[in-house]
């Protein structure tokens, strides 16, 4: 019996299996070792985690979380979930490899994530072993949802939205200049405030100038991430996120634009994920 989770900043997924599949599943808010300590996490998944396993207790425990790239971070981590499977091997990784098991399994490729943030990086069916650097949303995260919502914002401020969605934009959101600047430098999460934008985006995707901008965003990605790793016109390049997920049709069109074969899309990692480890039982 082992437990896998996929967490975020905000929530986690948690999925508890046997070499037969998936016997139980489970939802708790999410974990940062950046912003919590392991006696805040052991309390927290105490009182929310343990309660849904009905009593199980797992022999592996694999956590995959957000925050968790340095082995400091990681400890923390991994002495929460010791104290909680006192019996349990527990290993504690970063988020983009849970993305590349998820996305590839046991083969070599190149996994994406395209969702509010963006990142990539090259696998060869047992780790990564390239991973061109995340420059964050004011210096890259190129196909994002955020990246995607500044651009659209900033065709909205500069007046070069065609008339038709100029009136849509602000029917919609009857906001201003001043009020965009204000959430963009002044308050925080300003990449989650423009990824919500992707909604107008997706509403109105058939328009020619909202297809060309989604599209100019998906090759500004691959441009800065995907051809930078060898041989990229001769692996498969899988995906997972919101982005990826909603806008697939666009992505596979750009991608073949750019002699890059797809292979999966998903939008979140945890039954990829699922399916790695629990074919790992079986060999």
């Amino acid at each position: 019996m082992i437990l896998i989770a996929d967490s975020g900043s905000t929530k986690t997924a948690w999925r508890l299996l046997d070499a037969g599949g998936i016997v139980g599943q489970a939802h708790t808010v999410g974990i940062n070792p950046y912003y919590q300590d392991t006696p805040e996490i052991a309390q927290m998944l105490r009182e929310s985690l343990v309660p849904q396993l009905s009593g199980e207790a797992p022999q592996e425990v694999y956590f995959y979380g957000a925050g968790c790239s340095a082995k400091d971070k990681q400890a923390i981590v991994a002495a929460a979930l010791a104290e909680l499977f006192p019996h349990a091997d527990v290993q504690v990784h970063h988020d983009l490899e849970a993305v590349a098991r998820a996305l590839c399994g046991h083969e070599e490729g190149i996994a994406c994530i395209l969702g509010t943030g963006s990142n990539s990086c090259l696998y060869d069916g047992e780790k990564i072993v390239q991973n061109h650097p995340n420059l964050g949303f004011i210096l890259g995260d190129e196909g994002s949802g955020g990246y995607m919502g500044k651009r659209l914002v900033q065709a909205f401020l500069n007046q070069e939205l065609p008339a038709d969605l100029h009136q849509a934009f602000m029917d919609r959101y009857h906001t201003n200049r001043d009020e965009i600047v204000d959430h963009v430098y002044r308050k925080p999460y300003p990449n989650r405030y423009m990824a919500a934008y992707a909604r107008f985006l997706s509403d109105h995707r058939q328009h020619p100038f909202i297809y060309q901008l989604i599209s100019q965003c998906f090759a500004d990605f691959f441009k800065v991430n995907v051809t930078k790793y060898p041989a990229y016109q001769q692996k498969k390049t899988h995906f997972v996120g919101s982005i990826a997920y909603y806008f697939d049709d666009i992505l596979r069109t750009v991608a073949k634009e750019h002699h890059i074969t797809v292979g999966h899309i998903l939008e979140n990692p945890i039954a990829g994920l699922a399916l790695y480890h629990q074919q790992k039982m079986t060999v």
